[in-house]
């Protein structure tokens, strides 16, 4: 989900010197690898959550399975 007309927020970030000046040197935006990476880090942390919340869920679901097979499981085409 790229929002590149969504309103921006001016930050300070710091960067070792070798990493800041290696990136200039080779033409890498720096914003644009921030949000990509933090966007990908924000993705990455809300999964974990969702899975941790529901893991009691997904547990029980996942035995269901194992003794019951899966629903429908006969009119399945694959």
């Amino acid at each position: 989900m790229k929002q590149t007309n969504s309103p921006r927020k001016a930050t300070n970030i710091s960067l070792p010197m070798d990493v800041y000046l290696s990136a200039k040197e080779l033409g890498i935006n720096i914003s644009q690898v921030c949000v990509q990476s933090l966007r990908e880090t924000i993705r990455a942390e809300k999964e974990r959550e969702w899975n941790e919340k529901n893991a009691a869920f997904i547990k029980i679901y996942n035995q269901k399975v194992e003794e019951d097979g899966v629903a429908l499981a006969e009119w399945r085409g694959f």
